[in-house]
C-alpha cells in the first residue's frame, strides 16, 4: 500500500544556491502546544552542481560530539566552500536532544531503531519516515555521527559495514578511514535491521558511521577528531577542496565480526572495569567485575573475555542492570575489506 506524504515540511529549498538555515516541521498536538510543532533544525549549502552530502547528529539526544560539530558546522560553511550540496542535520532527534536524553521525550522512541518509519506512526517513526523518503534520496553520501551518550564511552572511531555490493562496501570503507579518526572499523551491529544505517545502505548510499566518545558530554579531543574528521569526509567525497588530514598516529584498523564481542551483564549491581578503553586484552581475561551493593561480604562476578583484541567500549556509569553492555573487544587486524 502506497503511503501518504510525510506531515513533515522544510522551510528551505533544498535546490537553491547559497546558504540557508530553517527547519523540518513536524505538526503535533501536545498538552502545551495544541497546534504546535517539532522544529528540527536544518542547513543547506549549496554551489552550483555536485554530490549531496547529508551530515546528521542528535540520531541520539545525549551523543553530543556530533551535535556540537554539526552546529558550528552551520554557522561556519560558506558556499564558496563546497562544491554540490551539503545539508546538516545538528539535532535529527530533536525531542531527545531537547530532553538530553537517547530516546524522545515526547514518545520515548530511539529514532535509531525506527528506520524505516511511517508518516502515521509516532513522532520518532515519522521523523524517520521523512529521511527515509525524503533526506536519503536526495544524497548520495551520508555521515551520521555517533558517540556513547551518558552510558557508554567509546574510543574514536569511523565505522563501515559488510555490504551485498562490494563496491559499495568499498566506497564505505575509504570514506570510513578517510574520516581519520584514530581508529577505523568494519563494525557488527547486533539489530541492524531499523537502524539508519541500514535505511541508508539499502538506497544504496554510501554510509559512514562514528562512535567518538561519551560519557554525555566532548571534550577539547573528541571534537577536534570529530570536526577534523567531518571535514575530510567532505573533502573525500569531493565537496570541498583541500587534502586529507590524517592522525599524527598510524590508524589503527579494528573488525566486528560477531557478537562473541560484546559482554553484557547477567546481574546488576556495581560495575568496575579492569581495563581502560584502547587497553589490549586476551580472551579469558576479567575485563569487568559486578559487586553486590545490597550486602558486605561477598565475591563479585567476574566477566571474562570471549575473544582477544582491545576493550572498544565500556559502560560508563558504576550502577549496571542485567542485560546491559558492560564491555566491547574488537579484533585487530592489518587490513579492512
Amino acid at each position: 500500500m502506497t503511503k501518504r506524504p510525510s506531515p513533515i515540511s522544510a522551510t528551505v529549498d533544498f535546490d537553491v544556491d547559497g546558504v540557508q538555515h530553517g527547519f523540518l516541521k513536524l505538526p503535533i498536538s501536545v498538552d502545551d502546544s495544541a497546534w504546535g510543532a517539532v522544529m528540527i533544525p536544518v542547513t543547506v549549502v549549496k554551489n552550483g552542481e555536485g554530490p549531496t552530502a547529508l551530515l546528521t547528529g542528535g540520531n541520539h539526544g545525549d551523543e553530543y560530539e556530533g551535535i556540537t560539530s554539526l552546529l558550528k558546522l552551520s554557522s561556519s560553511l560558506s558556499a564558496e566552500d563546497v562544491r554540490g550540496r551539503v545539508i546538516i542535520v545538528p539535532c535529527m532527534n530533536q525531542p531527545a536532544v531537547m530532553a538530553g536524553k537517547r530516546t524522545s521525550g515526547l514518545d520515548g522512541g530511539n529514532l535509531n531503531r525506527s528506520f524505516p518509519g511511517h508518516p502515521d506512526g509516532s513522532v520518532t517513526e515519522k521523523i524517520a519516515d521523512y529521511f527515509t523518503r525524503v533526506m536519503v534520496p536526495m544524497s548520495d553520501v551520508v555521515l551520521d555521527l555517533h558517540s556513547g551518550g551518558r552510558t557508554l564511552d567509546i574510543i574514536p572511531f569511523g565505522a563501515s559495514h559488510v555490504l551485498d555490493d562490494p563496491e559499495q562496501q568499498r566506497q564505505a570503507l575509504e570514506g570510513t578511514k578517510a574520516f581519520a579518526a584514530p581508529y577505523a572499523m568494519m563494525m557488527f551491529e547486533l539489530d541492524a535491521a531499523a537502524l539508519f544505517d541500514t535505511a541508508v545502505e539499502s538506497q544504496g548510499k554510501i554510509f559512514v558511521a562514528t562512535e567518538l566518545g561519551g560519557g554525555g558530554t566532548s571534550t577539547p579531543d573528541s571534537m577536534a577528531i570529530t570536526e577534523r574528521g567531518v571535514r575530510n569526509f567532505l573533502i573525500h567525497y569531493g565537496l570541498m577542496v583541500g587534502e586529507v588530514e590524517m592522525p599524527a598516529e598510524p590508524q589503527v584498523y579494528l573488525d566486528m565480526p560477531d557478537a562473541s564481542c560484546y559482554v553484557q551483564s547477567e546481574h546488576s549491581g556495581v560495575l568496575e572495569l579492569c581495563f581502560a578503553l584502547g587497553e589490549p586484552v586476551e580472551k579469558g581475561d576479567v575485563v569487568a567485575r559486578v559487586y553486590d551493593q545490597t550486602r558486605s561480604g561477598t565475591a563479585p562476578v567476574d566477566y571474562c573475555a570471549g575473544r582477544s583484541g582491545v576493550l572498544a567500549a565500556r559502560r560508563h556509569p558504576a550502577l549496571v542492570n542485567m542485560g546491559d553492555t558492560i564491555a566491547v573487544i574488537a579484533d585487530v587486524v592489518d587490513s579492512l575489506g
